[in-house]
C-alpha cells in the first residue's frame, strides 16, 4: 500500500495519503497510492513503493470492507520511541562473566525484615492512592491537554476514489484498522502526494482547511502535477460547455502522437504478485494471534479452530488506565456444535449473557445467569418458531417464574408462577421428585376474534393456597371496564362425606352488561369444574417447565465440558471422517483397478491353446491366429450391436400395441387404468431411449476397439513373426 512516514496510533490526523481508485478498489493492493514523506526540514525520506495488481480466489476480498479488515489483521502496528526518528540504535548487551564472587551472607534479622514487610505495605498503600490521584490528574489533564506533536506525524492511508464499480463518493481508508472515514474528516490534516502502480501526483492545493476542500481530480495539472506523462493518466473532468470544444478530430490525433512520443510508464514494483494460501487467509494475525491494546481495553483476536473451544475474539474493557480492574469481557465465538455465538461476562454484576445462533437442540437464543445453579436468578430467551408451544422468554427467580408466549392456538401470552418454601433441602438429585409447591398462578391471554369480548378471558389468577380462582374479561371497545368473575373452590365433599352442591356465595362476579345464563347456577358450576381442570393443568405444565430448566443447565454444563466444534465436510484438512471415508473410497479403488488387471483375460489364449505348448510360432501361423481374433472380437461387437437392437425393436414392439390397445379401449378406462397407462408409456420411451444411446454409441466405439486390438496384437511378443512382416 505505501510506506508509513510514522508509526504512531495518532498518525491518522497526519498529513499524508494512500489512495486506492475506486475502479479498483475490490482488488486488494490495485493502483494503490501513498505519500512517501512529508516536506518538513530534517523530516527523513522514505522510498515508495506498489503491490502488484493481484486478483485473488477469495470473495472476502473483492469488497473494500473485509479486504480493508483482512489487511489490518495482517498489520501490527508499533509505536516509534520518538515519532520523529524511525531508526535508533540499540545498545549492545554486555554478557556475564563465567567467574564471579559469590555474595556474602545474608545477615539481616527477622524483625528488621518483619518491619521492612510494614513499611513496604505502607509505601504500597501510599503508592496506590498517588497512582489514583495520578490517574484522575491524568484523566483531566487529558480533556485540554494539546499534542505536541499534531501535524508533524507521517502517515499512509487509502483513498478510494468515486466513479467505478458503484462508489458515490471519495472515502478514507485506515490500513491498520480497516475503517472507512469521510474526506471531510477533521483526523486527517492533508495530503502532500498519491501514488499507485502507474503514476505518481503531488497535490498543488492548500491544506489550510484540512483535507475539507481538497477536490480529487487527478486529471487537473493546477491542482495535481503528476510525475508520469503517459497515456494512461486519469483525464481532467470537464464541463459540457469545454468538452463541445473539442471537435477537430485531426487535432485529437495529433496530440495523442505528441503525447505517445513523450510519455514512458511506471518502474515496475520490486514486490512480487501476492500469493496468499489458504491456510494463510484462515490463520489471518501472525501466527493465528493478535493483541490490540487500546485506552481501558484490549482486543484479541485468534485464527479459526486454533482455540479447542471456538474463541475467535475477547474485548475486555477495564476501569482503570493500567488495565488492572476489568469491568466486562465479551467473547466471540465460532463453529461450535452447540451454536454458541457471544457470551457476556460483566465483572461488577457477576452478570454472565450467552449468546445462540438458530439451530441449538433446546432451541435456545440468548441466557443470563450468575449461576448455573438451578432455582437461581436467570432469563433464558427462544428461537418461538423452532418451538412448538410458542415460548419466547422465561424469567426465573428462587420463588418465581415468568413465561412469555406467542402464537399459540389457545391465545396465551403470559404465565406467572409464585413457588413457597420447600418441604425437603434442595439438592441437584431431588430436584424433580421434590418440586417447589406452588402458591399462586398468574395467566393472561391475547384478545380471541371467535368470542365476544365479555366472555373472552383476558386474566385468569389461580390462589393454590387460598383456593379461589380470579377471572377477568376483555374489555369491549365502546366501554371503559370489563368483567369479573371470582369462584371460591371448595372441597366437593363435607365432613360427613356428603357432596356439596353449588351455592351462590361461591361465585362472586361483576358483569358489565348482566346476562341471564350466567345467573344460573348450573352454568357456575360447569365453569368452576372447567376452571379446575384447567389449574391442574397449569400446575402440570409450571413443572414441566421447572423440568426443562434443569435439563438446559445440565445440557449447558455437558456443551461447556466438551465445547465440540463443528468441521464442514470441505475441509478435508480437518474433518477425520470426511478424510478416513476419502482414504477408504480411494484405497477401495485402487483394489479394485488392480483387481481388473488381475482378471483381464488374455485375448490370445484360446487360439494358443490350439497349438502345441512350447512352439515357436511360423509367420504363416502367427497371421492366422491374428485373423482369427480380429474375426472373433469383429463377430462378439456384432453380436453384441444385434442383441441391443432385438431388444430396442421389441420394446418398440411393446410400446405400440399398448398404444393400439389405448385407442380401442380409451372411452371405457377409468382413471387409474390411464394412470397405468401413462406411467407404462413413460417407463417404456425411457428404456427406448437408452437402448437407442446404447447401439448409437456401440456403432461409434466398435471400429475404434478393433482397431486398438490390432494394434495390440501387432506389438504382442507372442506373435513376433508380425512385427518382422511389417517391418
Amino acid at each position: 500500500m505505501g510506506e508509513d512516514g510514522e508509526n504512531d496510533e495518532a498518525s491518522r490526523g497526519a498529513e499524508g495519503g494512500n489512495h486506492l481508485k475506486a475502479g479498483d478498489a475490490q482488488r486488494p493492493g490495485e493502483e494503490a497510492v501513498g505519500d512517501p514523506d512529508h516536506c518538513l526540514s530534517g523530516a527523513p525520506k522514505f522510498v515508495s513503493t506498489t503491490l502488484r495488481p493481484t486478483l485473488m480466489p477469495y470473495p472476502e476480498l473483492y469488497n473494500w470492507d473485509s479486504c480493508a479488515q483482512f489487511v489490518s489483521d495482517f498489520l501490527t502496528m508499533v509505536p516509534l520511541p520518538d515519532p520523529l526518528k524511525p531508526t535508533i540504535k540499540k545498545e549492545e548487551k554486555v554478557l556475564p562473566k563465567k567467574y564471579t564472587i559469590k555474595p556474602p551472607r545474608d545477615l539481616c534479622s527477622r524483625f528488621e525484615q518483619e518491619q521492612e514487610v510494614k513499611k513496604q505495605q505502607e509505601i504500597r498503600a501510599q503508592e496506590k492512592k498517588r497512582l489514583r490521584e495520578e490517574e484522575e490528574r491524568l484523566m483531566e489533564a487529558e480533556k485540554a491537554k494539546p499534542d505536541a506533536l499534531h501535524g508533524l506525524r507521517v502517515h499512509s492511508w487509502v483513498l478510494v476514489l468515486s466513479g467505478k464499480r458503484e462508489v458515490p463518493e471519495n472515502f478514507f481508508i485506515d490500513p491498520f484498522t480497516g475503517h472507512s472515514y469521510s474526506t471531510q474528516d477533521e483526523h486527517f490534516l492533508g495530503i502532500e502526494s498519491l501514488w499507485n502502480h502507474k503514476n505518481y501526483w503531488i497535490n498543488m492545493q492548500d491544506c489550510w482547511n484540512c483535507c475539507k476542500d481538497l477536490i480529487f481530480d487527478l486529471g487537473d495539472p493546477v491542482r495535481w502535477e503528476y510525475m508520469l506523462l503517459g497515456t494512461d493518466k486519469s483525464q481532467l473532468s470537464l464541463t459540457e460547455e469545454d468538452d463541445s470544444g473539442i471537435n477537430d478530430e485531426d487535432d485529437v490525433e495529433n496530440l495523442g502522437k505528441e503525447d505517445e512520443d513523450k510519455s514512458f510508464d511506471m518502474p515496475h514494483s520490486w514486490v512480487e504478485q501476492i500469493e496468499i494460501s489458504p491456510e494463510a487467509f484462515e490463520t489471518r494475525c501472525p501466527n493465528g494471534k493478535k493483541v490490540i491494546q487500546y485506552k481501558r481495553a484490549k482486543l484479541e483476536k485468534w485464527a479459526p479452530y486454533l482455540n479447542s473451544n471456538g474463541l475467535v475474539s475477547r474485548l475486555t474493557t477495564y476501569e482503570d488506565l493500567q488495565c488492572t480492574n476489568i469491568l466486562e469481557i465479551k467473547e466471540w465465538y465460532q463453529n461450535r456444535e452447540d451454536m454458541l455465538e457471544l457470551k457476556h461476562i460483566n465483572k461488577t454484576t457477576d452478570l454472565k449473557t450467552d449468546y445462540f445462533k438458530p439451530g441449538h437442540p433446546q432451541a435456545l437464543r440468548v441466557h443470563s445467569y450468575k449461576s448455573m445453579q438451578p432455582e437461581m436468578d436467570r432469563v433464558i430467551e427462544f428461537y418461538e418458531m423452532a418451538r412448538v408451544d410458542g415460548l419466547m422468554k422465561r424469567e426465573e427467580t428462587p420463588r418465581t417464574m415468568t413465561e412469555y408466549y406467542q402464537g399459540r392456538p389457545d391465545f396465551l401470552s403470559y404465565r406467572h408462577a409464585s413457588f413457597g418454601p420447600r418441604v425437603k433441602k434442595l439438592t441437584l438429585s431431588s430436584a424433580e421428585s421434590n418440586p417447589r409447591p406452588i402458591v399462586k398462578i398468574t395467566e393472561r391471554f391475547f384478545r380471541n376474534p371467535a368470542k365476544p369480548a365479555e366472555e373472552d378471558v383476558a386474566e385468569r389468577v389461580f390462589l393454590v393456597a387460598e383456593e379461589r380462582i380470579q377471572l377477568r374479561y376483555h374489555c369491549r371497545e365502546d366501554h371503559i371496564t370489563a368483567s369479573k368473575r371470582e369462584f371460591l373452590r371448595r372441597t366437593e365433599v363435607d365432613s360427613k362425606g356428603n357432596k356439596i352442591i353449588m351455592t351462590p356465595d361461591m361465585c362472586i362476579s361483576f358483569e358489565v352488561e348482566p346476562m341471564e345464563h350466567t345467573k344460573k347456577l348450573l352454568y357456575q358450576y360447569e365453569a368452576m369444574m372447567h376452571l379446575k381442570r384447567e389449574e391442574k393443568l397449569s400446575r402440570h405444565q409450571v413443572w414441566e417447565s421447572e423440568l426443562e430448566v434443569l435439563e438446559i443447565l445440565k445440557l449447558r454444563e455437558e456443551e461447556e465440558a466438551a465445547h465440540t466444534l463443528t468441521i464442514s465436510i470441505y475441509d478435508t484438512k480437518r474433518n477425520e471422517k470426511s478424510k478416513e471415508y476419502r482414504e477408504a473410497m480411494e484405497r477401495m479403488m485402487h483394489e479394485e483397478h488392480l483387481r481388473q488387471v488381475e482378471t483381464q483375460l488374455d485375448y490370445l489364449a484360446p487360439f494358443l491353446a490350439q497349438l502345441p505348448p512350447g512352439e515357436k510360432l511360423t509367420r504363416w501361423q502367427a497371421v492366422r491366429l491374428k485373423d482369427e481374433c480380429l474375426s472373433d472380437f469383429k463377430q462378439r461387437l456384432i453380436n453384441k450391436a444385434n442383441l441391443i437392437q432385438a431388444r430396442f425393436e421389441k420394446e418398440t414392439q411393446e410400446l405400440q400395441k399398448k398404444q393400439q390397445w389405448y385407442q380401442e379401449n380409451q372411452v371405457t378406462l377409468t382413471p387409474e387404468d390411464e394412470d397405468l397407462y401413462l406411467s407404462y408409456c413413460s417407463q417404456a420411451m425411457f428404456r427406448i431411449r437408452i437402448l437407442e444411446q446404447r447401439l448409437n454409441r456401440h456403432k461409434e466405439l466398435a471400429p475404434l476397439k478393433y482397431l486398438a486390438l490390432e494394434e495390440k496384437l501387432y506389438k504382442d511378443p507372442r506373435l513376433g513373426e508380425l512385427q518382422k512382416i511389417f517391418a
